[in-house]
């Protein structure tokens, strides 16, 4: 019995040993416990897919994703932490977290794919960015929201860069007109058609954005490699197709197909785009009642053929036809002011046929023969032929409405004004064929590169105008400008009937250019901070045959120069400098004059151009963003003055005036939205022109204030339903002149310009989202889309129509205004 009563003793004991010391081990557990909570959560990616094997860690504590993306970690309570996110596949992410729960905490990230972050590291590219060029995301400019939708679309919501007009394909940049961009397709010269004079009638860009691998563009101070313009440089890049597709997109304002692939055993790279486009839901959301249908349709291709590891042979070939057949039935336009309204009416009677067939080849080899030395010679012929016939007979009204609220007749015309009419007639044809041969060659090492280049240039142009215009008011016909009138219509008039306007010539003109440029830049350190350097000078030399007489030849000598430095700091910045002595040899534009003669001795223009700029990049929100600011300043001489009518430029053809053009530009751009890149562009911008010491007076590009949004955002619980914002404010411009008017006596300035298009798409499968199964597993992308243009239904005008009261000599600027909403349908497939 003591023995059993021993061992049950020396039993309890140790059971209460064994108590005791769990319990002195738990005391810290449950100390632990009280001081923690856990943190749950599921990573996923953009299109809400789970990730396996993400690493979560703080300090040396961390856990990994399951297969459903789900994790769970136990985390200090209400102590701020840094968690980090990391796999192999996607980017790195922090996130600083506070537990305040002692329940639990949940937190589920979205991870963003690394191949994503490496398209940003090419946006900020530190050469380019030396260099002043802006490079652009090609799907931005495939997805960008507006009229007409492109390259061009987005260069307009940059800084500096600017356009009152949606439906035309040309912009102003930092005070200069449309004829001073330079616009290259594969190192290869685009020109524009001569005869257009409104941007409806403008059709398709020659860009065809579906086949576009690089877009690159400096808005002034670019290098001596770039050719004789005033103000800036949009360098396109046609991709060389990796594999066989195809790509289809339609809408109700046309479609276009790209076929690409690879042939001959994948030693010849095939790519062809086929575009039309129907201008007529734009134009018939306008205030004139038409019977319109403008048919714009071009084919590109562009092949390369590797003919050995040294030699690559390339051609680039594009077809374009635009028929722009216009016949206006009527309008009414009122405007004024709320107390004293005025109502237009107007009656049409005849129609407008114009064509425009344009032809371009280039041939190119690209041949290579060393690691350091490299050549590239080119071929390459543009021939555009013109047509603008018109007969439009318009009868107008102008009357008084009545504004009395309480009156039986209130909103309706009581009173006619003015009444009168006018006929408008032109069979203008113009042939131009520019024949182009190039060779360019490139010595580089790793920090250094020399390159040359010379070109020949030819210039044939055939232009045959006959224009006139007759204006009539109550039966007496209006005299011309700096022509003896009568008291109209107290005295009658004995004289000959006179147009208003008239122009008739004929102009065989020949213009041969040869130009050459070398430049050289280097990137080097000094000290620890990164700087690149470049140099570089170019000529041409230039002679003009116009109807069988020709000029002296003139030359112009162009030096360049760019420096920037990127200090070694803690702040990511890098500032430059660039500018030099620029300048515009005349175009077959540039040397006729208002009434179809040719100067010959036309000098070129020339400018002294300046820029400073900064960018700072940095975080904010956790995701990259990225500050540019540039200022500039021109001085400009020999310049040769013109005015702007819609699209249409008439210049004065001689070297009479000195201008200047100053200003600052500023984008703010980065990821608003994560892992969607948007910008907010700003600019201001001076420019005063002094035409024969007559006085500065604003020049028709003074647009002082722009301001731009880019908006691209995405639903956060359905990612691939996508929202794409374009907006545009840009200040009114000097324009809207009656015709042949002195500028010195006409001052008015156009309405602001505001427009607001907004884009919504969903995409059902891409590159990030592919089907193995199923009807979408037959498609590499499928996109569908609703376009809103100008959704706020503002009324924007571009020009004026002059009408006069013949009793009190009044002249009334009727403004013409733009497109007003418009809803658009697409749908974008590739296979």
């Amino acid at each position: 019995m003591r023995f059993l009563q021993r061992s049950l003793k020396n039993k309890l004991t140790k059971n209460y040993v064994k108590k005791f010391l769990l319990l002195i081990l738990f005391i810290p557990f449950l100390a632990f416990a009280q001081k923690t909570t856990i943190l749950k959560g599921t990573v996923k990616n953009k299109s809400k897919e789970p990730i396996e094997g993400v690493s979560i860690k703080f300090n040396n504590i961390g856990t990994t994703t399951d297969k459903n993306g789900n994790y769970q970690l136990r985390i200090p309570f209400k102590k701020e932490i840094t968690l980090i996110f990391r796999h192999v596949s996607y980017r790195t992410f922090t996130k600083k977290i506070t537990a305040k729960s002692r329940n639990g905490e949940r937190y589920s990230p979205t991870l963003i794919l690394k191949t994503e972050e490496l398209e940003e590291i090419v946006i900020t590219d530190n050469k380019k960015n030396a260099e002043g060029i802006i490079k652009i995301d090609v799907k931005k400019a495939q997805n960008i929201i507006g009229p007409n939708a492109g390259v061009e679309n987005i260069i307009m919501t940059l800084p500096g860069v600017n356009n009152n007009n949606e439906l035309s394909t040309q912009y102003n940049v930092r005070g200069g007109n449309f004829d001073e961009n330079l616009v290259y397709v594969n190192g290869i010269e685009i020109y524009r058609p001569f005869l257009i004079r409104s941007g409806q009638q403008e059709g398709l860009s020659f860009i065809n954005s579906n086949m576009v691998q690089n877009i690159n563009f400096s808005a002034g101070g670019f290098q001596a490699k770039y050719g004789d313009k005033l103000s800036s440089v949009l360098d396109i890049t046609y991709r060389n197709p990796k594999e066989f597709a195809t790509a289809i997109d339609f809408s109700l304002l046309g479609a276009s197909a790209t076929l690409e692939g690879l042939l001959l055993n994948k030693k010849l790279s095939v790519l062809t785009g086929v575009r039309y486009r129907d201008n007529s839901l734009f134009v018939n959301s306008k205030q004139i009642e038409t019977s319109f249908r403008p048919r714009f349709t071009d084919i590109q291709t562009y092949l390369s053929y590797t003919a050995s590891d040294n030699l690559k042979l390339n051609f680039l070939g594009n077809f374009s036809l635009n028929n722009y057949n216009y016949k206006p039935l009527s309008r009414r336009t009122r405007f004024g002011t709320v107390s004293d309204p005025l109502e237009l009416t107007v009656f049409y009677d005849g129609q407008e046929q114009d064509k425009y067939l344009t032809l371009f080849g280039a041939l190119s080899a690209d041949y290579k023969v060393n690691e350091k030395l490299s050549f590239n010679g080119t071929v390459s012929r543009y021939n555009t032929q013109e047509e603008e016939y018109f007969d439009i007979a318009a009868s107008y009204q102008l009357g008084e409405v009545d504004a009395n609220i309480g009156s039986e007749n209130f909103g309706e015309v009581d009173f006619a004004q003015g009444i009168g009419s006018q006929l408008n007639h032109a069979r203008n044809d113009l042939d131009a064929l520019i024949t182009n041969y190039q060779i360019k060659g490139k010595l580089k090492n790793e920090k250094q590169e020399l390159s040359f280049g010379i070109k020949y240039q030819k210039e044939d142009i055939r232009d045959r105008i006959r224009e006139w215009e007759l204006i009539d008011s109550l039966g007496f016909s209006i005299r011309p400008p700096n022509h003896t009138g009568n008291n109209q219509p107290y005295e009658p008039f004995e004289g000959p009937i006179t147009p208003f306007q008239n122009v008739r010539a004929d102009n065989n003109v020949a213009i041969n250019r040869v130009s050459g440029f070398i430049q050289f830049n280097e990137k080097r350190f000094w000290n620890d901070h990164e700087i690149w350097y470049n140099i570089g000078v170019r000529t041409q030399l230039w002679n003009v045959k116009a109807n069988g007489i020709s000029s002296k030849n003139q030359q112009t000598i162009s030096p360049r120069a760019q420096f920037a430095i990127k200090p070694n700091w803690e702040k990511d910045m890098l500032f430059r400098v660039s500018g030099g002595w620029y300048s515009q040899p005349p175009s077959y534009r540039e040397l006729r004059d208002a009434s179809g003669l040719i100067n010959i001795d036309l000098k070129a223009q020339k400018s002294i151009h300046i820029v400073a700029g900064m960018d700072y990049s940095f975080e904010m929100w956790e995701r990259p963003f990225k500050l540019t600011t540039e200022v500039y300043y021109k001085d400009l001489s020999n310049v040769n003055a013109y005015s702007v009518d819609n699209v249409r430029i008439r210049y004065r053809a001689d070297n009479l005036t000195t201008a200047y053009a100053h200003g600052i530009d500023i984008r703010l751009n980065g990821e608003f939205v994560p892992g969607s890149e948007s910008w907010v562009s700003l600019g201001y911008l001076k420019t005063e022109e002094n035409i024969d010491h007559r006085g500065n007076i604003s020049r028709p590009t003074d647009q002082r204030l722009k301001f731009g949004i880019l908006f691209q955002d995405y639903v956060p619980n359905l990612p691939n339903l996508k929202a794409y914002l374009n907006l545009v404010y840009n200040t009114g411009v000097p324009g809207g002149s009656p015709a042949y008017s002195d500028v010195y006596q006409f001052q008015e300035r156009l309405r602001d310009y505001k427009r607001a298009d907004l884009g919504v798409s969903y995409v059902f499968t891409d590159a990030n989202k592919r089907y193995k199964t199923g009807w979408l597993s037959k498609f590499k992308e499928l996109t569908l889309g609703l376009e809103l243009f100008n959704m706020f239904d503002i009324q924007n005008s571009i020009t004026n129509t002059w009408v006069r009261d013949v009793y009190s000599k009044t002249q009334f600027g009727i403004p013409n205004y733009m497109t007003g909403r418009v809803l658009n349908f697409k749908v974008g497939m590739k296979f």
